[in-house]
Formats: C-alpha cells, sequence, structure tokens
C-alpha cells in the first residue's frame, strides 16, 4: 500500500451554502481558495447545500468533493442545522487534517471537532450581533458564539483589519489576517441593453436588503436629488419583508427594482457601466460585492466605516445619511469624467485583493494547523470590555 503523500493535506470546509457558489462571500471564498487549494494536490471536501433540491448538486466541483447535505428553512436555524448535520457525517469518515469553519455562529459544533483532535480555524466573519435582522436573543446567542471561537479554535481567520481589531480588543486574541480577493474583471456593457440601460448612464446599489446594508438611506438620498439618470436596486431578501416594502415605498419613478440577479456576467457588466456604485455595508468586513465592483472598474460611493475605508482607500467617497448620498449624486451627475477616474483608481485598488495569495495564507495556515495539532494554548474567550459595542 502506498503511504499517504505527507505535502498532500485532507481539507474539510463547512458551516456555508457551500458550492458551487451564488452568492455570498463565504461561498466565493470556499469557492475560490478550495479550487487553488484542490489543484495545488489537496484533498478539498465541502459540505453544501442545494438551492434547487429538484437537481442535485454534482459530486466534485471545480475538483473540489461536494457532500450535499439538507437544512432547516428557517433564517435562525438553516445555518446551524446544516452544520450540525455536516459535522456528524465528517466524523464517521476518516478524519481530515484541518478544519476550516466559516461563521463564528457554528462554534457550538467546535468541540465535537476538538473531541475528534481535528485542528480547526475558524473564519468569524463580521460582527454578526450587529445586523438589524436579529432581535435580542439573536443578539445574545451572536455575542456567545464570538467567544466560543476565540475559546475553542486553534485559530482565527478575520478577512478585515477591522475585524482583527476588534478580536484584539474585546478577547485579546490573535487573528490570521487573511481578505477575499477580487475578481479582475474585464466585462463589456453589451449586455446592458436587456435592462434598457446604457454604459454610464445609471447609479447602481447591489446588495441584500438588510437594514445594515442601508439600501433605504441610499434610496432615500436619491429621490431628494434632481438626477436625471435612473438608480438601478439589485437585491432581494427571503426574510425581509419590511424592508423590502420600505425600500419600495421610498421609491419613485427614476427608482428600478429589478430583484435579484444572479447572472454574474451581466452583475459584472452593471458595475461596469454604473456611473457610480453605491456600496452601504456596514459590519460584514471585507465584502465580496465591493471587491468585484473595484475589480469592474465602478467608481464606489460607500458607507462610511472601517471596513470600506480599508479596501478603497483615496478611490472611494464616503457617506453617512441620505442628506450626504444627496450631494453625491448631483455630484457624479455633473462630473462624469471624475467618476470614470475614480473607477480606473478601483481598479488598482482590486490588484491588492489577489485571490492566488489569499489561497496562499490559506494553504500556509492549514500546514500550520496540521503539524502542530490541536493547540492547548488558546485565549480564554472572556470579553476585555475594550472593543466598542
Amino acid at each position: 500500500m502506498t503511504p499517504p503523500d505527507p505535502s498532500r493535506l485532507r481539507i474539510v470546509m463547512l458551516g456555508t451554502r457551500g458550492v458551487p457558489a451564488h452568492y455570498g462571500g463565504f461561498e466565493t471564498a470556499v469557492e475560490e481558495v478550495g479550487r487553488r487549494l484542490a489543484a495545488r494536490g489537496h484533498r478539498v471536501l465541502v459540505y453544501s447545500r442545494n438551492p434547487d433540491p429538484s437537481t442535485p448538486l454534482p459530486p466534485r466541483h471545480l475538483g473540489m468533493r461536494v457532500v450535499e447535505l439538507p437544512a432547516l428553512k428557517r433564517r435562525s436555524l438553516e445555518t446551524l442545522s446544516h452544520t450540525a448535520l455536516s459535522v456528524g457525517h465528517l466524523l464517521r469518515r476518516v478524519h481530515p487534517d484541518v478544519a476550516i469553519v466559516f461563521n463564528a455562529a457554528n462554534a457550538p459544533f467546535l468541540p465535537a471537532l476538538r473531541a475528534a483532535r481535528i485542528p480547526v480555524a475558524t473564519h468569524v466573519d463580521g460582527l454578526e450581533w450587529r445586523r438589524g435582522k436579529w432581535g435580542p436573543a439573536g443578539r445574545r446567542y451572536y455575542r456567545a458564539a464570538e467567544a466560543a471561537a476565540v475559546r475553542l479554535s486553534d485559530a482565527i481567520i478575520a478577512d478585515a483589519q477591522g475585524i482583527a481589531d476588534y478580536y484584539a480588543q474585546e478577547f485579546k486574541a490573535p487573528t490570521t489576517l487573511i481578505a477575499y480577493g477580487a475578481p479582475i474583471a474585464d466585462a463589456g456593457t453589451e449586455r446592458l441593453g436587456e435592462l434598457d440601460l446604457r454604459p454610464g448612464g445609471f447609479h447602481l446599489v447591489v446588495a441584500r436588503f438588510e437594514p445594515e446594508n442601508h439600501v433605504d438611506v441610499v434610496v432615500e438620498g436619491y429621490v431628494r436629488s434632481d438626477a436625471a439618470l435612473p438608480l438601478v436596486v439589485v437585491g432581494s431578501a427571503p426574510y425581509s419583508d419590511a424592508y423590502t416594502e420600505r425600500i419600495t415605498s421610498l421609491a419613485d419613478e427614476r427608482v428600478r427594482l429589478p430583484g435579484g440577479i444572479w447572472d454574474q456576467e451581466l452583475l459584472d457588466q452593471l458595475y461596469a457601466g454604473a456611473l457610480v456604485y453605491y456600496h452601504g455595508h456596514s459590519v460584514g468586513g471585507t465584502n465580496p460585492s465591493l471587491l468585484r465592483a473595484i475589480g469592474a472598474g465602478a467608481a464606489v460611493d460607500a458607507f462610511d466605516v472601517s471596513f470600506n475605508r480599508e479596501v478603497l482607500g483615496d478611490a472611494g467617497r464616503y457617506w453617512r445619511g441620505a442628506d450626504d448620498v444627496t450631494r453625491l449624486v448631483a455630484s457624479a451627475e455633473a462630473d462624469p469624467a471624475a467618476q470614470a477616474a475614480r473607477g480606473e483608481l478601483s481598479r488598482q485598488r482590486a490588484a491588492l485583493y489577489d485571490w492566488d495569495e489569499v489561497a496562499d495564507r490559506y494553504e500556509a495556515l492549514c500546514r500550520d494547523l496540521a503539524a502542530s495539532g490541536p493547540r492547548r494554548e488558546r485565549p480564554s474567550g472572556r470579553r476585555t470590555g475594550i472593543a466598542p459595542s
């Protein structure tokens, strides 16, 4: 029998919707990193949910093995139910060298992985407990899950410096900083006619309809302006009927609401063809929609938080409320050439976020964890109270 090649790791990724990636930062990261690790000879297993159970997921995707498992279709239980099944399935198999768990909410399952002596890195995502969709019980759960992830993980992955700073201040916990990559898209604009749009002839929002993404603020600020160009608002949310109704009530005849668009080529052309892309995400760390926008050369006006400034730097303009948006809309339409120039700066920023380098960092972390095994000395998970709440 040929002994296993020690240079080839068995890596499992769980806690997300999995692959193929349809939307979401975690799913994009799993696909882009997983495919590169598989191409380097590692055996990568991804646990996935199926958005269309009538058509089974492929058993392999871009070199990764895919295991499809169900999930309860309730907002508060969908992720946890799927992760519970994933861990149960995993523990009955030959154990991997490393597990990468996405989302601090999955921390209750870390003890089972640790009991099996599987080294675990947890990608904690953003500050989930600040999201408006969660009530008091949900916020308490997410804060407790953060502490458990710190206490039970062998490594914590942060995708933005602001997230790393939060864990350092709040828990005195070290993190491994690994941002997402930015796909560089030479998208073209020939398909914009399908939506009755022309290059440089519209403003754009792409976001899930959730309060912390501030879609309503952009719509309100735009409607207050004298804009001649339409605002295209791409997005929806399965659990946010009230917020969706608010956005719809604020819109006037200049605002177009096509719903969700899952055609990535068309989305890239929307980013590339917009006069300005308005990015309102505020709590999720480095955001893949923002990275995709700058990779397509979009001029970006973003909600003013550290995560967005970290990505955009001087290429971006920033807003906090509807009045700011009104001013920026007017400024953009008054000087289209300046927006085109900002789009070129966006592309320069995008070059800093390279998926190959991201995969290098994941691979190095996995090798380190596989070599050292589960760690005995970890932060306590007790809060210092220093970080802002």
